[in-house]
């Protein structure tokens, strides 16, 4: 049995689309908005006819009016809830908008019987084609992995449909991205949906071990290679051997283990430091950088070659600032996690905490936000993690840097001024970042002289000594 709300204050209209129901649907009636929401949260309702009155809708900037916040407790209570909004003929304008706002479809009164049967059954076939789709989805992601793979970005999406496309390949893969962006998941992510998956998955993590002991931690070392060297070592690419290996920070390497690395994926060879024993290996390689390997290559500071053998299938992951989308899924995310490790039963975070989150540039990406909300985990004592559990710099103004807010005491020439200033100040400072705050360097690539740059530096404060 389909259980069908119908939220109305026209009874004949309510027992129409009740009529036409009958019998596949059970169809409930809400004669106003307040009966209707406590109504629709007490059970799981499939459909909701609810007027247009009722959803209500608050007039934007152009007089089209916006029926997202109407529409929004709705969805808080069952996200896949179908809505239909009903309205007099008059109103087929705001019928639209609200549709255009995520409501399914629109009906105009007078109730027609074979409309209410057509716009039901276009959304039945909607949702089974849907569903046939998230089945054939969450058939190629192991269970354990559907945490990871869940988004709202398309960003992430083109990166989940490289992973999909690449895992069951014995391919190289190239991450790129800044640091604290996932890339170490992602790499997992490759290993888990491969031929491979119940072989070892090895990490290395290459900036953090010092250069003199690189190769013999890659590679292993023979007794006697060097001092200290009381006995033979295996290196992570026996250990792998079947498997696949993770090298993080691969342009921190040395030259000496960029040409072995680079006999290794050409040749599948490679010797112990201090051996000469040729030893084979099959093992698949997943690299990760968070600086440009070609423009290391292009400046002598990384192999050429090598760059070509690792960039056979370069995946981008998109910094959390690209992708604030996701920090709602990836805060519910973290939540579990820690509400196993410290007992604590804490299940939302104030909307206060949602907005700043949303407003905050993330310099440390997600494991920035995975930081702070262990941090508020542990230091908060309700149910929800309040904004007194957070660092205050993350509600202070400058924050939101990127994000122009509009003065509606100002005139439309003064903000489209203050807009185009802000607009040219963060342009400016990145542009100098890039080039290492060289004023003929940044000037050429602004299409600027410098003196102009100059003049524009003094103007919105700027100081390259900040940005380097």
């Amino acid at each position: 049995m389909r259980y069908v709300l119908v939220a109305c204050s026209n009874q004949q209209a309510c027992d129409a689309i009740r009529e036409c129901l009958r019998p596949e649907c059970r169809a409930d009636v809400a004669l106003d908005k307040a009966s209707c929401l406590e109504m629709f949260r007490k059970r799981r309702y499939e459909f909701v006819f609810v007027d247009l009155e009722f959803v209500g809708g608050t007039a934007e900037e152009e007089g089209h009016p916006d029926f997202r916040t109407g529409l929004e407790p709705f969805w808080q209570a069952f996200p896949a809830a179908q809505i239909i909004v009903l309205c007099p003929p008059e109103k087929i304008r705001d019928a639209v908008s609200a549709v255009k706002a995520g409501a399914s479809n629109y009906l105009t009164y007078p109730i027609n019987p074979d409309e209410v049967k057509y716009v039901t059954e276009s959304i039945y076939e909607s949702m089974k084609i849907e569903s046939e789709l998230d089945y054939l989805r969450d058939r190629f992601w192991r269970t354990d992995s559907l945490d990871v793979v869940r988004t709202n970005s398309p960003l992430m999406r083109k990166v989940f449909k490289k992973v999909r496309s690449a895992a069951p390949t014995r391919t190289t893969a190239l991450l790129l991205g800044e640091t604290g962006t996932g890339k170490g998941e992602i790499a997992k992510l490759i290993h888990r949906h491969s031929l491979r998956s119940e072989k070892q998955f090895i990490s290395v993590h290459c900036g953090a071990i010092p250069d003199t002991l690189l190769e013999s931690e890659l590679f292993g070392h023979e007794k006697g290679a060097f001092t200290g060297a009381v006995r033979r070592k295996l290196g992570k690419f026996e250990i792998a051997k079947g498997g696949t290996i993770f090298l993080d920070e691969i342009g921190t390497i040395t030259p000496s283990a960029q040409i072995k690395l680079l006999q290794v994926l050409q040749d599948k060879t490679f010797q112990r430091v201090g051996g000469e024993e040729v030893l084979e290996t099959d093992v698949r390689v997943i690299a990760a950088s968070n600086v440009d390997l070609e423009k290391l290559s292009k400046e002598g500071f990384f192999r050429k070659d090598l760059y070509y053998r690792l960039n056979v299938f370069p995946i981008e992951v998109p910094p959390l600032r690209d992708r604030t989308e996701d920090i709602p899924l990836l805060v519910e995310v973290f939540l579990r996690r820690f509400k196993r490790f410290h007992g604590k039963e804490i299940r939302h975070v104030h909307p206060e905490v949602m907005k700043a989150f949303e407003q905050y540039p993330w310099p440390g990406n997600i494991r920035e936000l995975e930081n702070l909300i262990e941090r508020a985990s542990i230091l908060e004592t309700s149910s929800i993690l309040t904004p007194e559990s957070f660092p205050g710099e993350l509600f202070s103004p400058g924050v939101a840097k990127g994000r122009f807010r509009v003065d509606a005491s100002l005139t439309l020439g003064e903000v489209r001024r203050a807009a185009i200033e802000n607009v040219e100040k963060e342009y400016l400072e990145k542009v100098l970042a890039a080039n290492e705050g060289k004023i003929n360097d940044s000037a050429r690539a602004a299409g600027i002289g410098a003196r102009q740059l100059h003049k524009l530096m003094t103007k919105y404060g700027i100081r390259k000594d900040e940005l380097i």
